[in-house]
């Protein structure tokens, strides 16, 4: 069988260009190791989706799944080991099996950033997370650390004053990078307290987290926090490893699109997050799926006409 398109990750750019592909009638396999969603299904609540006031994360992540599998988008969650994108049909080789395709859209989105120190890998699970979403509840009453300043960072403090007696943010600027919106919202709560100028050193305990140690970056000073846990949130790596020398890739490895969804292979397109852009949000990845799924209908109906 060869799939007129095969989009690699099921997140919101993946999801969103699988509606639309299944929509134009093309005949479309998502391709997804870890469960659909990606990261907007690890957030709690999305509140700047147009025309939604607010949503969980995983509610409009199996929202978009389930309109997929509806127009009949396949879903494999097979692990790939090889591609090879060049010519008129694309082939991408599984743990089971070879599949083929005219086009291919990269929707595989980015993973978090670690902070890379001390203490880090061997709490991970037990104390230090990535995800307020999914770990926040195992809190209650406790307190806890969120590492970074931006959007993520300060939306996940305040969800996790839900649980936690206590939520410290640590930044390693003077100021938050957070909307002014979201600033607001976490100066407000008196559950949160703000340590600017300054990055994590240290992660210790016993067999859980129990204290992270920091440096004032200007001061050189060092200090230590009793916390239960650390969330951290310092940005993102995108998930193109499987990318490297098959398309172009900029000096941090995020794919370098042009027209916002190609890249330099013909019948091969990017999607969402994992691409160069100025802003990474729930809403531009969907519009970066849309016009994936609609430029690979383009790029099929020239590839059929040039067949004949």
């Amino acid at each position: 069988m060869i799939y007129d398109v095969i989009i690699v990750g099921a997140g919101p750019a993946g999801l969103t260009a699988a509606i639309y592909a299944a929509r134009a009638e093309l005949k479309t396999l998502l391709i997804e190791k870890n469960a659909p969603g990606g990261q907007a299904s690890t957030t709690d609540t999305i509140e700047n989706y147009p025309g939604i006031e607010t949503v969980s994360g995983p509610d409009l992540a199996m929202n978009m799944y389930t309109q997929a599998t509806n127009l009949g988008v396949e879903l494999s969650m097979d692990e790939i080991i090889d591609m090879e994108l060049n010519g008129d049909i694309k082939t991408i080789t599984t743990d089971s099996g070879t599949l083929k395709a005219k086009t291919v859209i990269w929707a595989t989105g980015v993973q978090p950033r670690k902070i890379g120190v001390s203490g880090e890998q061997r709490f991970t699970s037990r104390g230090v997370s990535y995800c307020a979403t999914c770990d926040g509840a195992l809190y209650k009453n406790k307190v806890v650390a969120v590492v970074g300043g931006g959007d993520s960072a300060v939306e996940e403090a305040i969800f996790l004053t839900r649980f936690a007696k206590k939520v410290y943010v640590i930044h390693r600027r003077d100021q938050l990078r957070a909307t002014k919106f979201v600033q607001k919202k976490a100066f407000e709560n008196k559950k949160i307290e703000f340590i600017y100028d300054s990055i994590v050193k240290e992660i210790t305990g016993n067999n859980n987290v129990e204290q992270l140690k920091y440096e004032n970056v200007n001061t050189n000073e060092r200090n230590s926090l009793d916390v239960d846990g650390i969330f951290v949130y310092i940005g993102n790596i995108p998930n193109t490893g499987l990318l490297k020398g098959k398309v172009n890739l900029d000096s941090q490895g995020y794919v370098d699109v042009k027209n916002g969804v190609e890249t330099n292979i013909d019948g091969v397109f990017s999607a969402g997050d994992v691409n160069v852009k100025y802003l990474r949000q729930v809403v531009t990845a969907t519009a970066d799926g849309a016009v994936a799924a609609v430029k690979a209908q383009h790029y099929i109906e020239f590839f059929n006409k040039e067949a004949k």
